[in-house]
This record gives structure tokens, C-alpha cells and sequence, in this order.
């Protein structure tokens, strides 16, 4: 009778522990499965020369451009306009950057990719984290890398070490919750092309008719914006933050 009643309530606890692991092992399985599918996706970004040359050549012809070029032409007041143009190209950069996840998800459903993760025992939603989060990883290189360009052609950030950093967090957490809307877009496109074709004419008009690299823009584009000056403009708080994380002089645009 002990012996029967012990064991009874060995394979109940057993049976409770069993649940208990296998509630846990979904939620491990799912971050597995996301941590593997952002690897492949950052190898399959390595192994790519052309998309390398995209994503990091790209920010440091517009930041050579904007800075020898146009940069004598451009008036900021008492902030050098090295420092009013690096804030306003990190945010175009990851900007850019985050049209690749929908890119990304439109080839991998066009080439047949999703549908072979649709037949494993794997977590759904790692497919879209995995993409997501590989250009998370990305975009942070990406800004890292223009940080060290922008020292190179004099960027001095006056907000101190602290203030950089985080106005760099906010710029990569807002590319972040933008990759998941293009994320939308790259499931609801018929292929790679159209889903490149949707983002672009959305990206451009949010960065170029904006005060990112001259406040001059965002006079000229005033037609467009019942504030005037960019006022209504969709992305002017996170570049007005920026700016300010990374030079405590730079004024409102």
C-alpha cells in the first residue's frame, strides 16, 4: 500500500514536472529557433558582397557627400554642420536599412524558403524575429561604423559619451519597430521587386524632404506640412532627439 501511494505520487509530481518543462521548452525552443534563423541571416547578408556594399558603403558616400560637398553651402547657426548632419544621417541610414527585412521576407517566400520552415517543428514567429533581429544586429555595425567616420571628418559630439549612446538606442529601437512594418510589407509582396518598389517611394520622401542633413530642406518642403518647417513631418521628434542626445547646442527645425 506504501508502496503504491509513493509511487502514484512520484508520476503525478513527474507527470507536473514533465508540463512544466515542456511549457518552458516552447519558450527556449522559440528563442532557439529565432537566435538560428538570425545567424543564417546575417550569413547570408556576409556572403552577399553586393548587400555589404549597400548597407555600409552607401551612409559614407553621403556623409563624404553632404560634408565636403554641400557642407560650405549650408547654413546651421552656431552648430557646426558636421555635427547637425551626422545625427540626421544615422537615422537615414537605419532608415534605409530597415526596408531590407521586408526585402529579405518577399525573397525568402518568392525563393520557397518560408514554406520549407512552415514544414519543420519550429516557432512561426522566429521566422520574422530571426529576420528583424539580424537587422538589429546589422543596423548597430552600421551605426557604429558611421561613428567612426563621423570622427574622421570631425563629428564631436557635445552630449557626452552617455548622451550619444542613448540617442544611438533610440535610433536603433526605432529602425527596430520600423523593420516590423516593412516586415508586413515584405509578407504582403508578391516577390523581392515589388516589395523594394513599395518601401522605396515611402522611405524617400520621410528622409530627404526632412531637416536630417539641412535645415534648408525642411524650409522648402514647408508646402507639405501645415506646421511649416517640417513641423508635422512624421520623423522630426526622433531627429530633433538625436541631434540633441548627440549636440546639447543644436536648436529645434
Amino acid at each position: 500500500m506504501t508502496n503504491t501511494t509513493v509511487t502514484t505520487s512520484t508520476a503525478n509530481l513527474g507527470g507536473s514536472e514533465a508540463l512544466q518543462t515542456e511549457e518552458r521548452s516552447a519558450l527556449a525552443w522559440a528563442i532557439s529557433d529565432t537566435l538560428v534563423l538570425t545567424r543564417r541571416n546575417l550569413l547570408h547578408l556576409v556572403r552577399q558582397p553586393q548587400l555589404l556594399v549597400f548597407t555600409f558603403i552607401q551612409p559614407v558616400m553621403f556623409t563624404l557627400l553632404f560634408r565636403y560637398v554641400f557642407g560650405g553651402a549650408i547654413q546651421t547657426g552656431s552648430v557646426a554642420y558636421v555635427n547637425y548632419l551626422m545625427p540626421g544621417i544615422f537615422v537615414q541610414t537605419v532608415v534605409f536599412g530597415s526596408t531590407a527585412t521586408g526585402i529579405g521576407l518577399a525573397e525568402d517566400l518568392a525563393t520557397g524558403v518560408v514554406d520549407r520552415f512552415r514544414s519543420l517543428p519550429m516557432s512561426r514567429l522566429a521566422v520574422l524575429a530571426g529576420r528583424t533581429l539580424a537587422d538589429l544586429t546589422r543596423n548597430t555595425f552600421v551605426v557604429a561604423l558611421m561613428t567612426v567616420i563621423g570622427l574622421l571628418v570631425g563629428f564631436r559630439p557635445s552630449g557626452g559619451i552617455t548622451g550619444f549612446a542613448l540617442g544611438s538606442i533610440m535610433i536603433l529601437l526605432a529602425a527596430f519597430s520600423l523593420s516590423w512594418v516593412f516586415a508586413l510589407v515584405g509578407l504582403k509582396a508578391a516577390n523581392a521587386e515589388a516589395a523594394q518598389a513599395v518601401a522605396f517611394p515611402l522611405i524617400f520622401p520621410l528622409t530627404f524632404a526632412s531637416y536630417a542633413t539641412a535645415s534648408a530642406m525642411a524650409a522648402s518642403s514647408s508646402a507639405f506640412h501645415p506646421g511649416g518647417s517640417g513641423s508635422s513631418f512624421p520623423w522630426r521628434h526622433r531627429l530633433h532627439a538625436a541631434k540633441s542626445s548627440s549636440d546639447t547646442t543644436t536648436r529645434a527645425g
